[in-house]
């Protein structure tokens, strides 16, 4: 077994950047979309924001898995190297989820009027949401990487020992996926079924079976429009036509159900937020690459640094929507004021959030503790005098091994 390390794909912090930015427009947009301005004049465009832009979290997902499966698949499985992996998510992703959880849990509290109230029964009700998930609602996605992680070195030992998982990885996940929401809708009837890991498993497994055949995929990814064959031509002309056709439906499909009223077999949203969002993982690789390769140096540098950053970007951004939310007043809800609110409301996410991440990984000592590990290009003086480097540096959302 090849037991060499992987050499680092850069680009992997564009796709990132592209991620969280889908990410940071479905949470900007969901109140709009979802029950304020249901009869804006403007609702078909918050709704395409809120719908189109759904990618975000399955394609972390498919990074994550995809990371995971390319810097470990040559690899054997090791006592020393599951040892390794966890403790790096310990210190790196389960204290800063633990962190986070605490901190929008008791805020939500005190915001109700609750906190000092009934501790016991908050403290119950707290470690169910901890272990749902649901302690606010951006962190049900820590919580389904966390899940992941524990399943992650028997997927890896079963795919590295049979060539027949890997031919049918992608077909097992979906059939798995699919399963489980076919049995859910009929006969267990979670409420929260986005919090569980099988919900995601097809991505998963695309993300590994790209990533242990990625020195095929990679001649797709790295070379020129003009250098590809006819036939990667054809298929990426496919690919792309295929995600703007399920993406304009799935968009259609919501508009009609939210404004209208006119809602169909709930089997129909899974189908399409599944055909979409994992046509959207490839598309995003591919793009990923292409801008790279292509744009400017100063786009290339924003991206990459937002992507470094996107991890704690995620656990932050929701507190300073909720802040800005609160500044509306009397906006009306059908004026395009409130459309430029809304999406004022991307702007300090992303912005906001930035500034702040950025500034407590160059000047607080520990930020670590609170947002995961420090990016390699934002290592601080201040942390480096408390005598702590840490031992992987991040990559943003979804680390690269070292």
């Amino acid at each position: 077994m090849n037991t060499a390390r992987q050499e680092r794909l850069p680009q992997l912090d564009i796709f990132r950047a592209l991620a969280i930015l889908g990410v940071l427009h479905v949470h900007s947009s969901s109140f709009a979309a979802g029950e304020q301005a249901l009869h804006s004049p403007y609702y078909y465009w918050l709704n395409w924001i809120n719908i189109f832009f759904k990618f975000g979290t399955p394609s972390f997902i498919f990074l994550s898995s995809f990371v995971l499966f390319y810097n470990y698949y040559g690899r054997p499985v090791t006592r020393s190297l599951i040892i390794n992996f966890y403790r790096r998510r310990l210190k790196y992703i389960l204290l800063p989820y633990l962190l986070a959880s605490m901190g929008y849990y008791a805020l939500t509290l005190y915001v109700n009027g609750r906190l000092t109230q009934n501790l016991g029964g908050n403290l119950y009700s707290f470690i169910r949401a901890l272990f749902s998930g649901s302690a606010y609602a951006h962190l049900y996605f820590v919580f389904i990487s966390i899940q992941f992680y524990l399943l992650f070195p028997v997927l890896l030992k079963l795919l590295q020992s049979s060539r027949f998982l890997i031919k049918w990885a992608v077909p097992l996940g979906l059939a798995l996926q699919w399963g489980f929401i076919f049995w859910n809708k009929y006969e267990l009837h979670i409420v929260e079924k986005g919090s569980l890991a099988i919900s995601y498993l097809a991505y998963y497994m695309m993300g590994a079976y790209i990533a242990i055949h990625f020195e095929k995929v990679k001649t797709w990814l790295m070379k020129p429009w003009r250098e590809l064959t006819a036939r990667q031509k054809g298929w990426t002309a496919l690919l792309v036509s295929g995600w703007l056709i399920a993406a304009f439906i799935h968009v259609q499909l919501w508009y009609v159900a939210r404004h209208f009223g006119v809602w169909t077999d709930s089997l129909w949203y899974e189908l399409l937020w599944n055909v979409h969002t994992m046509l959207s993982a490839l598309v995003l690789l591919y793009a990923t690459f292409l801008i790279y390769r292509k744009a400017s140096r100063g786009i290339v540098a924003f991206l990459t640094r937002l992507g470094e950053l996107s991890f704690a970007i995620y656990l932050i951004h929701p507190l300073l929507l909720a802040v800005y939310r609160r500044f509306r007043y009397q906006i009306p809800l059908e004026s395009l004021t409130y459309v430029l609110f809304i999406y004022g409301g991307f702007v300090v996410a992303l912005g906001g959030s930035w500034l702040i991440v950025q500034f407590a990984f160059r000047r607080v000592p520990g930020s670590w503790i609170i947002f995961g590990s420090v990016p390699r290009s934002l290592e601080s003086s201040p942390q480096e005098k408390s005598g702590y480097i840490p031992e992987e540096r991040a990559k943003g959302f979804v680390q690269q091994e070292k």
